[in-house]
């Protein structure tokens, strides 16, 4: 069976040259094509900016010269590269989600460099991040650069109401294995206020059995992890997203599954996946997982 590639979406912004790195190394990695994917129409939010980095005239820059950059720096670092340019006239959420249809997984950069181009790049990524079918890395923190060996030398993987062997379990077993680092899986937990009690016999047991809990779940989401990999499980007390924003300082790369409402607005990323889609300090991989219809 055909793998398929790996796709990054190139704009020409240095968050976006940062993202086809991470992307050259993961598909080294992974031993698959990479397909570099740039949508014409990406030049409405890029402006002026493509004409200073090619250094000519905005109406002599071609979109084949991005897609072709683009390449060329992904060969440089992995020469043995299978690498495909595609140039497709849509808009960039639209192009990236339905490539995400065809991809392993999708690479994108966080943001742009001015103050409108950043808020729309971003706005970009969290689209495809919210819509894509399949895994979405999005480029976050003062990383490397590089897929391997990275720096801290562990994935962090948010366990959230997972089943055994879920999407985001096993997408963050096999960059585990692929690096040969460990899987550190964590359960946040809370114990509401208003199960407090002053009563001294009373005292931390519904904190106890809120922690139980987080300990069943952990170890059910986990339990049909393969032996070969090195999974190093806990509970934390606090918010899912502080805990996991805090704990990506010493990770190479954060999972987390994405269970999808329908919201007003179409789909929307539940919260823990939004907050440290903009808060983690490194490159955060967005597994999707449609919640069930209320």
């Amino acid at each position: 069976m055909k793998e398929l590639p790996l796709a990054v979406g190139v704009d020409v912004s240095e968050p976006s040259l940062r993202a086809v790195d991470w992307a050259a190394d993961e598909a080294a990695l992974r031993g698959v094509p990479l397909r570099v994917v740039y949508a014409s129409l990406w030049e409405r939010y890029e402006g002026g900016s493509l004409s200073a980095d090619f250094g000519k005239p905005s109406e002599e820059v071609h979109a084949q010269d991005i897609v072709d950059h683009a390449a060329r720096r992904a060969l440089a670092r992995h020469p043995e590269l299978n690498v495909i340019r595609a140039v497709l006239p849509e808009e960039p959420q639209y192009a990236l989600v339905h490539e995400g249809r065809m991809a392993a997984a999708l690479v994108v950069g966080s943001r742009g460099r001015s103050g409108v181009t950043e808020f729309l790049l971003g706005s970009v990524s969290l689209t495809v991040a919210a819509q894509a079918d399949c895994p979405v890395i999005v480029l976050r923190g003062n990383h490397d650069k590089q897929a391997v060996p990275g720096t801290q030398g562990r994935i962090l993987l948010g366990v959230g109401e997972e089943t055994a062997d879920s999407p985001a379990v096993r997408f963050a077993v096999d960059e585990a294995r692929l690096r040969g680092v460990p899987l550190e899986a964590v359960r946040a937990w809370r114990c509401p206020a208003h199960e407090t009690t002053d009563h001294p016999l009373m005292a931390g047991e519904p904190a106890r059995l809120h922690e139980e809990r987080a300990v069943e779940v952990l170890e059910q989401g986990l339990k049909n992890v393969p032996g070969d990999v090195d999974v190093r499980s806990r509970t934390v007390e606090g918010p899912a997203r502080r805990v996991l924003a805090d704990l990506s300082r010493q990770a190479d790369l954060l999972v987390v599954g994405a269970k999808r409402r329908e919201g007003p607005f179409g789909l929307q990323l539940g919260r823990v996946a939004h907050a440290v889609l903009h808060h983690s300090a490194c490159p955060v991989a967005v597994v999707p997982q449609r919640a069930p219809m209320q």
